[in-house]
């Protein structure tokens, strides 16, 4: 399991110069190339100020990983971070985010998966995700996905 220390690292490293549709359709083809190739079972979804640019779902999923998706982008938009990161600072306080953040488990999942689509300068305006893996696995996917797309394109 990552620490938050890591996963903090992650955010700061992760971070576009400038994120529009097309970056958005870009990255969202990227991942769902991805997990085609490896034939992940994962719902794939982009989003920017809460407008989905980019949802995939492939063979496997079902309407239960949109839910997820939607559940663990709220975490992210509500706390500006990864979800994986929030899940590990509740544990690491020896609670879950179901006990104690006070949030509707059935709107909120802090589980790993979604990512903050961060532009340097600015913050937090979006995220990129997935659902259908182990949360550590889904969380993984799309930092490796992230880091060979910002690699790719000279920081976004």
């Amino acid at each position: 399991m990552a620490t938050q220390s890591e996963l903090l690292e992650q955010e700061q490293r992760l971070q576009f110069t400038r994120f529009d549709n097309h970056t958005a359709l870009a990255l969202g083809a990227q991942l769902l190339e991805a997990a085609r190739q490896r034939e992940l079972p994962v719902t794939i979804s982009v989003r920017r100020n809460g407008q989905r640019l980019f949802h995939a779902a492939l063979p496997g999923t079902s309407a239960d990983n949109d839910e997820w998706i939607d559940r663990k982008s709220r975490v992210v938009d509500r706390y500006g971070h990864s979800s994986f990161l929030i899940g590990t600072r509740f544990r690491d306080k020896g609670t879950t985010f179901e006990e104690s953040s006070r949030l509707d488990p059935d709107r909120y999942a802090a589980h790993g998966g979604v990512f903050p689509v961060i532009v340097r300068g600015v913050g937090p305006i979006g995220t990129v995700g997935v659902s259908g893996l182990p949360q550590a696995e889904d969380h993984a996917f799309v930092v490796e996905q992230l880091e060979l797309f910002l690699n790719g394109r000279d920081g976004g």
